[in-house]
């Protein structure tokens, strides 16, 4: 397994945080972050949160729990597949106390047993497993799901709630052993917290409400919150309101009864996670450290101040790549293999960027919160399209944006009105890719990879998991990289009535961890497909249909970077840009020779961000 290698940051994380963790008492804030940490904070005095220790894993970090009967120990779960425990003393350095062993998959989310003794972890293996945390002993299972677990919640009498991709909704007594109760959607339910008194469970739905359940599962009120899933949600400490952190980037409060209170929109806060004590509101970022909010008033105590920047999505555009970052800055440079190119930045959003398009020399970048925002030396911005923005292309003259909700926008280049909308996917279109003649290939978390125009598409092939992500040489050669572990790659025709269909279809066998993004290069005849995972590495494959489907062909290990792969973008027939998380930009390139294409050049995106700025303040 590969180590996380980000260099550290000043004033908290280098990465966005994926989990907030207030204590009982309010006076300390555990963090968790995709650069491998946990930064426990002091916030007693919440205006100025102090940090008191960093923790590392060697995976992202998920979650993290404060254990109710010693509140000096923090249990910590990551994607090293391990759960930590922490002794955090009042006066001291933090200690490990025990590693629980390995688990056959990433674990998303810890609780404790009112005991203190007892840790439940939920994987993404589907299982919830109880642990002795202190003695590491595995004292059985509590539950299980059909897919990936996503949280756990436990009530102060002992009730182990878990929720699911898989949409059910179980609750559990791990002490009586008795069936639990069971609650099943049609789609995933991502956050789930059990009030203060434990009498009332609420449960975040894919499609925007949260529902509040007995501890029998029976609904008492569904709340609606917004047009986009709600992923988190936490009680104030007497259990009259609630807040809900959504995919449309927002924090909304509401009352017990459903009524609305407040909502909070800033592009920085990541609102996939949220943690309420004391009367103090934890919310995640995209920047480095927590936000804290006051539950009454909903206003924003403390912020974080420094950004972070890394890539989430690239596009070329003549002799230029522009690089969309966390940060919402683009950074622009030379296309080529200069070993240190000179940046320029634009800065679009405090939020960050998960999609680009560029049209001549005019840059579009999809957003977290839903919008589309337009810049040729000024900024437009369209309406809020109802959920994240993670791909974007360009149908002839036609701006297409896809949704975390599945649907296609195609929107006016210009003024960025929507011309019309459709339902094209059965879940979020992670990817979309121009083809040279009409039409645009798509790829979404139904598994599948489709092809068409906005209202006719046609299913190519279909995964066995999600599809991160969709690639074309021209309209002859197209690729998709999937949570499954494989890469799938496809011989395309157009039929006399311009139809997009597969004449030859082969499957890669990937890495052992998701695949997220890929990128074809070379000739149709003989091209090589790149692509980054999970798992740190960045994979090539010769392709030679000759062999048929019948052959399974392992990728060759072309260079590891410090954090999960992020993205690509193709820069002509024969060169790639490929980003990580860990900031890196590499230039992959075909050789002369006909062998294995190779890393031309690399740079760092936090370098080329203060480069820049340092030209900026020199020309100023």
């Amino acid at each position: 397994m590969h180590v996380i290698d980000m260099p550290p940051a000043a004033s908290g994380h280098a990465a966005p945080l994926t989990h907030v963790a207030l204590r009982d008492d309010a006076r300390l804030l555990a963090s968790c972050s995709y650069d491998g940490t946990v930064v426990v904070w002091d916030v007693s005095d919440p205006a100025r949160p102090t940090r008191t220790a960093t923790l590392k894993h060697r995976r992202l970090v998920n979650a993290s729990a404060w254990n109710p009967a010693a509140p000096q120990l923090l249990a910590t779960a990551s994607a090293d597949k391990t759960v930590s425990v922490w002794r955090l003393p009042e006066q001291g350095p933090a200690s490990l106390v025990n590693v629980l062993a390995r688990h056959t998959d990433d674990i998303n989310s810890v609780a404790w047993m009112p005991d203190g003794d007892r840790l439940i972890c939920v994987s993404e293996d589907g299982r919830a497993t109880m642990w002795d945390a202190i003695g590491g002993r595995f004292l059985g299972e509590v539950g299980s799901h059909e897919a990936h677990c996503m949280m756990v919640s436990v009530s102060p009498e002992g009730l182990v709630a878990t929720v699911g991709e898989d949409g059910l909704v179980a609750v559990a007594d791990p002490d009586l052993g008795a069936d639990p109760f069971l609650r099943r959607y049609e789609s995933s339910i991502e956050g789930c917290a059990w009030s203060g008194d434990g009498e009332v469970l609420a449960v975040t739905r894919d499609d925007g409400a949260v529902d509040l359940l007995t501890k029998k599962l029976d609904l008492l009120r569904t709340v609606e919150v917004s047009t986009s899933a709600a992923r988190c949600v936490s009680w104030s400490q007497d259990d009259e309101q609630f807040v809900v952190g959504a995919y449309d980037g927002a924090l909304h409060f509401f009352t017990v009864g459903g009524e609305r209170l407040h909502r909070v929109d800033d592009a920085r806060i990541w609102p996939r996670s949220v943690s309420a004590a004391g009367g103090l509101v934890a919310a995640g970022s995209f920047w480095g450290s927590p936000h804290l909010l006051d539950f009454a008033s909903a206003a924003e105590i403390a912020g974080p101040v420094e950004p972070t920047h890394g890539p989430n999505a690239m596009a070329a555009d003549g002799n230029e790549l522009y690089i969309g970052c966390d940060s919402g800055t683009v950074v622009v440079v030379p296309a080529g293999d200069a070993p240190r190119p000179r940046a320029r930045l634009i800065g679009l959003t405090e939020g960050p960027i998960l999609s680009l398009a560029v049209r001549d020399g005019v840059v579009y970048a999809g957003t977290y919160a839903g919008h589309v925002v337009r810049y040729d030396g000024a900024v437009l911005v369209s309406e809020q399209l109802g959920a994240p923005l993670p791909s974007l292309c360009f149908d002839g003259e036609t701006l297409v944006a896809g949704t975390y909700n599945g649907e296609l926008f195609s929107l006016d280049r210009v003024t960025l009105a929507v011309a019309e909308r459709s339902q094209a996917h059965g879940g979020s279109v992670k990817s979309l890719t121009a083809l040279p003649g009409p039409g645009f290939l798509s790829a979404a978390t139904d598994r599948t990879v489709a092809a068409g125009s906005f209202t006719g598409r046609v299913t190519l092939w279909e995964h066995g998991n999600l599809v991160n992500a969709v690639a074309a040489l021209d309209e002859e050669v197209a690729a998709s990289a999937s949570r499954d572990h494989t890469v799938k790659v496809g011989r395309l025709a157009r039929t006399p009535a311009g139809e997009v269909q597969v004449q030859a279809l082969q499957t890669l066998i990937g890495p052992d961890e998701s695949v997220k993004c890929v990128a074809v290069l070379g000739t149709a005849e003989s091209p090589f497909v790149l692509a980054g995972s999970y798992d740190f590495g960045l994979y090539v494959w010769p392709v030679r249909w000759e062999d048929g489907a019948s052959v399974l062909t392992e990728g060759h290990l072309l260079d590891v970077f410090g954090q999960g792969l992020s993205c690509m973008a193709q820069l002509d027939a024969s060169t790639v840009a490929v980003a990580g998380w860990d900031g890196r930009i590499s230039i992959v390139a075909c050789s002369a020779d006909g062998g294995l294409p190779r890393v031309r050049a690399s740079w760092n995106v936090q370098d080329l961000v203060r480069s820049a700025r340092g030209t900026e303040g020199r020309n100023a």
